[in-house]
């Protein structure tokens, strides 16, 4: 059967939503405009992106990838990662980011289940590649450096890409709307990270012109989310879609924050709540209201979000969102009730459920689940993962597995994570991943991880252990022997020893017992033993 094209009004026409059909468009219409800002004042125009993305799509093609292939990038937010991003969409091809704090079992896990032939890395991420196990991986493309020879891969390297030819030959077949535009990691809950599959619609519709709708062509957004989450290429993507511009700095800074959003003329920016919380904390200045900035996200809702309106005079928002659903809650301006997400956008369905999927009354606690009016719009489930996919996507409903509750007036408020996954500092954590490492840890038997409160919002990390017969654990060593193997957002703040873990009659870990003691008087932590973990300068 055939399937007519463009032919429902609630998908939009490929030149409003495929990347490849948007730059050609865009090119045409507004080439001289400004669509992106980088550090030191590079700036690319419309016409500059659709010739840099051509010849490297050109140089891809030359590698043998082909419209459907899935390509990994793992870089950091550079000019190369963007252009990797769209060459690869332009292609018709899938674009599979990574966490450039991903090393070991979990960027093995990665590099496995995205059966990708070609991968786009940053040089100074390469060294974690040898050793690894490399899947069907056959080829790196290396920016700003070569491949160690260790690895055993054919390489190239990123800038001869653009020798191979000015623009791609054409597709075989037109980039469909529904078709999947990426794969984007996110926890796992009972097992490793899972792959998000997003078609373009998806995408589109999570940051789209129906979803925020205070959004317009005439804004300037500033990306400050890294390219591997949906918060970096969902943003350089939607405002692609509107022809308005971005500034893409390579990371977040406190102090340049300022300076960098007056230079760039920036006038909507996303905050994570800590990163609005950084910006409070610095002292109060003239120059609080000297920039151009009209609207801010900032998530989840901080305490400090009714004085960051007032002493910066921008306009907050927030919402409720995640890698695979496309901003259902969404709120008003100035949220009138604290500790809100907002209320249901039109186009989208809300309940509040129990374990049966029966609505739970009003005021109660249920878990969100989720569905569209728009095809196509949320995620196309999980990569290799029926099962995964199965349990969310059952009867019909999208299950977020957060618990929610909704008041009268509509507003829904966050309540917990019925699902066992950590959110720390805008990071999804996989207690599962955490958990694997901390046992390979000769002096550990059996390992819980948990969330707990941070002072700062959202999660820290809990590791509570039992030793193995005729050991004893020393937290110290335990974190050192963490920080070759997990990415550095993932190691545990705090360590509980315990003779063993609490269990059901069934032999499973009462996480919820864990989880409700917290950080007890006989916790270990960390930072006050004075062992701070930063990223390095890549981000592991």
């Amino acid at each position: 059967m055939t399937v007519a094209s463009h032919t429902d009004p609630r998908v939009p026409a490929r030149d409003r939503c495929v990347v490849r059909y948007l730059i050609d468009r865009h090119e045409a219409e507004r080439g001289d405009d400004v669509y992106v800002l980088f550090d030191q004042g590079v700036h690319w125009t419309y016409r500059q992106l659709a010739q840099k993305v051509r010849r490297i799509a050109a140089g891809l093609q030359a590698l043998g990838i082909r419209q459907g292939d899935h390509v990994l990038a793992w870089q950091p937010n550079t000019p190369q990662m963007l252009l990797t991003f769209y060459a690869i969409n332009y292609l018709g091809a899938v674009y599979v980011p990574i966490n450039t704090a991903y090393r070991g079992r979990v960027l093995e896990h990665v590099i496995e289940n995205s059966d990708a032939r070609v991968a786009v890395v940053h040089a100074d991420l390469a060294p974690r590649l040898v050793g690894a196990q490399l899947a069907a991986l056959s080829h790196l493309v290396v920016v700003g450096g070569v491949a160690p020879a260790e690895v055993g891969l054919a390489s190239s390297t990123f800038e001869s890409l653009s020798e191979a030819s000015e623009a791609p030959s054409a597709l075989a077949t037109p980039i469909e709307p529904w078709h999947t535009q990426s794969i984007i990691y996110t926890s796992g809950t009972t097992g490793p990270s899972k792959g998000v599959l997003s078609s373009y619609l998806h995408m589109y519709t999570n940051p789209g012109p129906e979803s925020w709708w205070f959004v317009t062509r005439e804004d300037r957004f500033l990306v400050n989310m890294p390219m591997f989450h949906i918060g970096g290429l969902g943003l350089s993507f939607s405002m692609l879609v509107r022809g308005g511009s971005i500034v893409l700095p390579e990371r977040f800074s406190t102090d340049r924050f300022w300076p960098m959003v007056r230079e760039t003329g920036v006038t909507a920016v996303f905050l994570l709540g800590v990163m609005a919380t950084f910006l409070l904390k610095n002292p109060p200045s003239d120059d609080d209201r000297n920039h151009h900035v009209k609207k801010c996200f900032i998530v989840p809702l901080s305490e400090g979000s009714e004085e960051f309106h007032r002493r910066f005079g921008i306009d907050v928002y927030t919402i409720f969102n995640m890698t695979e659903i496309s901003s259902p809650i969404v709120s008003e301006p100035n949220p009138p009730i604290r500790g809100t997400c907002g209320k249901v956008r039109a186009g989208v369905e809300v309940r509040l459920v129990d374990d049966n999927d029966c609505e739970v009354p009003v005021g109660t606690v249920g878990e969100m689940i989720i569905r569209t009016d728009r095809p196509w719009a949320m995620n196309s489930g999980y990569h290799k993962n029926d099962a995964a996919t199965a349990r969310a996507w059952r009867n019909g409903w999208f299950h977020t597995g957060d618990a929610f509750r909704q008041n009268e007036e509509g507003y829904f408020f966050f309540v917990d994570r019925i699902k066992d996954a950590i959110r720390r500092r805008g990071e999804n954590i996989s207690s599962f991943e955490v958990e694997a490492e901390v046992t390979a840890f000769p002096a550990v038997r059996e390992s819980a991880v948990v969330a707990v409160p941070s002072e700062l919002g959202e999660d820290d990390v809990l590791a509570v252990v039992a030793p193995a017969p005729g050991h004893t654990i020393d937290p110290v060593e335990l974190i050192e022997f963490l920080r070759g193997r997990l990415a550095y957002f993932m190691i545990p703040r705090y360590i509980r020893v315990l003779p063993e873990l609490p269990k059901t009659p069934s032999s499973k870990v009462l996480k919820t017992e864990l989880r409700a003691q917290g950080v007890t008087a006989d916790t270990w932590d960390r930072e006050a033993a004075g062992i701070v973990i930063r990223r390095d300068k890549i981000g592991g």
